[in-house]
């Protein structure tokens, strides 16, 4: 018997509420907010902290959402980012995410930690943006293949994640039981030959990672792809001056999702002060607390070229697959798109820092204003 059409859902929280419904208890803790959560809120509550200054009388009858990254053309400036196990979300994992991602004909960035390779990824699904997440090893060698891998598949970015001087199985070491059949067959240039999460594995990975890594391990890198290099969660302007320096071709903006050190600032915090150390030598952009497309606008007005969504594309893989992918898409870019129009943006260039003011800036000018009143009673 045929199930009846589902009916759509108004807001990505909405397919996040049909997402826990629908995904383990053991899928649902690993995708959700970790330790006490403060930066996984902050995050989003950060959003709510600038308001919008919207310019009227001016033609947006057409809007064109488009934008260009890393010389390819998207059709939002809303991409996908790295995240690992999505076959705890759908059995068909990153094949459903990609599909989802490339019928918006915007990018998604697969993550080693996929569970599916990223030749299958490439072989099976619709030619599409993909870009490659890698990590660092201490064999250079299998450095060296893994690029190799990722620019024969046609690949056009490597992401790195900066963020991660030490992973959580150096602080707990306990094995994890995943309740269906994991493969990870990108983390390294071979099948690893001990199941995902067993202590085996878990030690395995301990020997092979680099961690922490350094300045001169994303040069290497830099040197030895012909592919653009982006650094993924640079927070400090000193740092974002440093990735000039090694010359990679983008920054993303980006605490992980709250998934590393809790307590560190909202990304769009940081944004302004990376966008303009950059000065331009790099594209920004910026992952975290994305839930609308006000939030994208507010984004690209301060100086992100695009943005990466995570979890709400996991919760559109948990509610309806390939669909459901490219259904949070379109609510973001549906919601962005109305949010341009509001505030007198034909295209995203018409996007500017003039858009966009911090709450603080209004109680200051209040608190100055209150003072001033003050003295002049008492003169």
């Amino acid at each position: 018997m045929d199930r009846p059409p589902r009916a759509p859902l108004p807001t990505v929280v909405d397919i996040e509420q049909s997402a826990r419904e629908k995904l383990s208890e053991f899928a649902w803790g690993y995708y959700s907010h970790p330790e006490d959560g403060q930066t996984y809120r902050d995050n989003i509550e950060a959003f709510k902290r600038y308001r919008l200054i919207p310019r009227n009388l001016r033609d947006v009858s057409i809007r064109d959402t488009s934008v260009t990254v890393l010389g390819t053309r998207m059709d939002i400036p809303i991409a996908i980012g790295p995240t690992a196990y999505h076959r705890l979300a759908h059995p068909d994992a990153e094949l459903a995410t990609v599909k989802g991602a490339a019928a918006m004909n915007t990018g998604m960035v697969l993550s080693s930690w996929a569970n599916h390779s990223l030749e299958e990824v490439a072989e099976t699904t619709p030619p599409g943006i993909r870009w490659f997440y890698m990590m660092f090893y201490k064999d250079r060698g299998r450095m060296k293949r893994l690029l190799g891998r990722a620019e024969r598949a046609g690949y056009t970015a490597i992401f790195l994640t900066v963020d991660q001087p030490f992973f959580r199985f150096n602080i707990d070491p306990r094995p994890v039981t995943f309740p269906v059949p994991i493969r990870l067959p990108n983390i390294f240039d071979e099948e690893p030959p001990h199941a995902p999460g067993s202590v085996e594995h878990l030690e395995y990975l301990r020997a092979a990672l680099k961690q922490p890594a350094t300045w001169d391990d994303v040069q290497w890198i830099r040197d030895n792809t012909r592919l653009p290099v982006v650094l993924k969660g640079i927070l400090s302007v000193e740092d974002a001056k440093m990735a000039v320096a090694c010359g990679v071709n983008g920054i993303c903006v980006s605490n992980h999702g709250g998934r590393q050190l809790d307590g560190v600032p909202a990304t769009i915090d940081v944004l302004p002060d990376i966008f303009r150390a950059v000065g331009g030598k790099a594209e920004v952009y910026l992952d975290g607390g994305i839930r609308t497309g006000t939030d994208v606008l507010k984004a690209l007005a301060l100086g992100a070229r695009c943005v990466f969504i995570g979890r709400p594309a996991l919760w559109g893989l948990a509610h309806n697959g390939a669909e459901g992918v490219s259904q949070v898409l379109r609510i973001l870019r549906d919601e962005f798109s109305l949010a341009m129009a509001r505030a007198g943006c034909a295209k995203v260039a018409d996007i500017t820092s003039s858009l966009v003011v911090h709450e603080s800036y209004y109680l200051y000018r209040q608190h100055w204003r209150l003072n001033i009143k003050n003295l002049k009673s008492k003169y």
